[in-house]
């Protein structure tokens, strides 16, 4: 019923004149709001575009856009016209991934969000191999935070992201990727006096916290809930920046696992695991739109992280069978 839909719609397309190019044209000018750099991102001429615009608003008697010579904005209507022309958009392309599902083609564009809290730890690398093994393949990276990321995913402007597990939105698959431990970075001052550390010890050394970003969220020892133990708690941007202000103020800090190699090696002797009953780690996952149909391209990432991460850190379905949609 889906299928027929779509293909009714197309038609309609065509009769009314209207192609999958000129709506491509309306979505651009919608996301760029300037018509210089939408005619770019389309490959054609600012006149053409414009000539483009005039032509499908003509033909539909609507205004989609209202344009000055500073500013372009889309009107009540025109809203409505360019999300159904993204759903329409998003159908026709469809059918070229299925195409290339069958042949078992990897090509075409990847658009891929990373949340800044791990972007640190696995862009550089992933970039590398990726390109390396996928040269057929678009890549388009962003650096988004979960709530935007899952916004995007929902407009079809993602074709899937990677964040802490946990972000839950009505049409979002979630997709388990990997497990990082988090541990105790102590100033050199006080690591000799705690060569195990425990939880209990929060009570009587300083906790220097990032906003946000070390919150826990599967964790039955959270740093998040434990501020109200310490006597000291600050906040800092990064977590680069909370290892330095604990080297010269003391106290100590955590830090995810695949921070390690940006330790010097005299830094990696004062880090501690959280030894005890506790679980303190993260999960990251890869989020998708619950219609998405590329498994290959999906296989594209999960290949790439396992050729750089840390043993027994990926998922064991992942790592046996990929992702399978």
């Amino acid at each position: 019923m889906n299928d027929f839909f779509y293909l009714c719609i197309g038609f309609i397309y065509r009769w009314k004149g209207m192609t999958l190019q000129q709506l491509k044209y309306i979505v651009a000018i919608d996301r760029y709001r300037n018509f210089a750099r939408a005619a770019d991102a389309c490959g054609i001429s600012q006149p053409t575009l414009s000539a483009m615009l005039v032509k499908l608003e003509e033909e539909l008697d609507v205004r989609i856009f209202e344009r000055s010579n500073k500013s372009v904005a889309t009107t009540a209507i025109g809203k409505k016209i360019v999300r159904q022309a993204e759903r329409a958009i998003a159908e026709a392309e469809r059918i070229t991934w299925l195409v290339n599902e069958e042949k078992g083609n990897v090509s075409g564009g990847l658009s891929l969000s990373i949340g800044p809290t791990i972007a640190p730890y696995i862009l550089p690398k992933f970039i590398k191999y990726y390109v390396e093994e996928y040269p057929s393949v678009v890549l388009n990276v962003k650096e988004l935070k979960a709530d935007a990321m899952l916004g995007e995913l929902l407009l079809g402007h993602l074709d899937a992201g990677m964040a802490i597990s946990g972000n839950t939105r009505q049409g979002v698959l979630e997709i388990p990727l990997y497990t990082e431990k988090f541990m105790v970075y102590l100033a050199e001052n006080c690591w000799r006096k705690l060569p195990v550390f425990k939880p209990e010890n929060l009570e009587h050394e300083k906790m220097w916290v990032m906003k946000e970003a070390q919150c826990l969220r599967e964790s039955a020892f959270s740093f998040c809930k434990a501020k109200t133990k310490g006597r000291y708690i600050y906040e800092a941007g990064s977590i680069e920046t909370l290892v330095r202000i604990v080297d010269e103020n003391g106290g100590f800090t955590i830090i995810p696992e695949m921070h390690l190699p940006f330790l010097s090696d005299k830094q990696r002797e004062n880090v501690r695991r959280i030894e005890g009953d506790y679980l303190s780690q993260r999960r990251v996952s890869l989020y998708i739109r619950e219609d998405y149909i590329r498994q290959s391209m999906l296989n594209t990432i999960t290949k790439t992280l396992l050729r750089f991460m840390p043993d027994g850190m990926m998922e064991e379905r992942i790592v046996k069978f990929g992702v399978r949609l």
